[in-house]
């Protein structure tokens, strides 16, 4: 019941801030407003939630340090997705043809903000928790991130390329920052820097989305493995390879925090609970 109060409470946020994104879709200033609106709700709600359910600090989200940890992760995301794009440039699978939308860009960043709090919470910060303790480190990485990937099947222009490429670079990723860092912060501002710098600055698909355009006028054309085709550089194969990189790095830096749990003491943990 505690896993279920709390999924239930963040996925609320999630829903009801996606309908209000809608209501205010095409007006930048209101859909920034709300993105914003809708982050910091989720956040307070996840908060209230596992301090009610599990009696405890919340200290994946504690507040020392979440600013510098959430802006640390926002400027990695947006270095990595540059380096994949830069890549791909190279190749000549994306041309910057000019400016595109300043205001397009803003409500963007709105909404890619509600997207990487709410689903940094439900995914890593409920899902791979819950799970990690009945399995263990390596069975819940794989598992949420495999899950994360199919989840994004349901996207417009989704592909089963797509979707082992999304389990690699934010369900492995992702998670493997939350492991080393045992906090929400940096995989929220990876997340946010990641897809903020595929939409609101260089104006490309995010997750197969039809994504509006941001401040750059670019198009992609190429082979689906430089370019991604239609779900969008995510699907390139050198935004996998830097985001694996990156997950491998990050889990190394897990092991020597000490941070893995091993299935043998997932199961005396739970059992411990059980026997409480």
């Amino acid at each position: 019941m505690k896993f279920v109060l709390q999924l239930l409470a963040v996925t609320a946020v999630a829903v009801l801030g996606n309908l209000a994104l809608q209501a205010v879709d095409g007006s930048p200033w209101p859909a920034l407003a709300v993105g914003v609106a809708v982050a910091g709700l989720a956040v307070v709600a996840y908060r209230q939630v596992v301090r009610a359910t599990e009696r405890r600090s919340v200290a994946e989200l504690a507040w020392p340090g979440a600013a510098r940890a959430a802006g640390r992760g926002a400027v990695a995301g947006v270095a990595l997705f540059a380096a994949a794009i830069g890549i791909i440039a190279a190749f000549g699978g994306y041309q910057i043809t000019g400016l595109g939308s300043a205001a397009g860009a803003v409500g963007l960043i709105g909404l890619m903000c509600a997207a990487a709090v709410t689903e940094e919470l439900i995914f890593r910060g409920v899902l791979f928790r819950w799970v990690e303790v009945a399995t263990g480190t390596w069975c819940a990485l794989v598992l949420t991130g495999s899950l994360f990937g199919l989840v994004h099947l349901l996207n417009p222009h989704a592909s089963l390329w797509g979707a082992v490429a999304i389990a690699v670079e934010a369900g492995g990723m992702l998670t493997a920052a939350y492991i080393a860092t045992r906090s929400l912060w940096l995989p929220i501002g990876l997340h946010f820097g990641w897809n903020a710098a595929a939409s609101a600055l260089f104006s490309t698909e995010v997750s197969g989305n039809n994504t509006p355009q941001g401040l750059l006028d670019a198009a992609t054309s190429g082979p689906m493995l430089l370019t991604g085709g239609d779900f969008g550089p995510e699907g390139s194969i050198f935004a996998v390879l830097f985001c694996g990189l990156a997950t491998l790095a990050f889990l190394r830096l897990a092991a020597r925090r000490g941070n893995i749990v091993s299935f043998r003491a997932a199961r005396g943990t739970a059992r411990a609970k059980v026997a409480q």
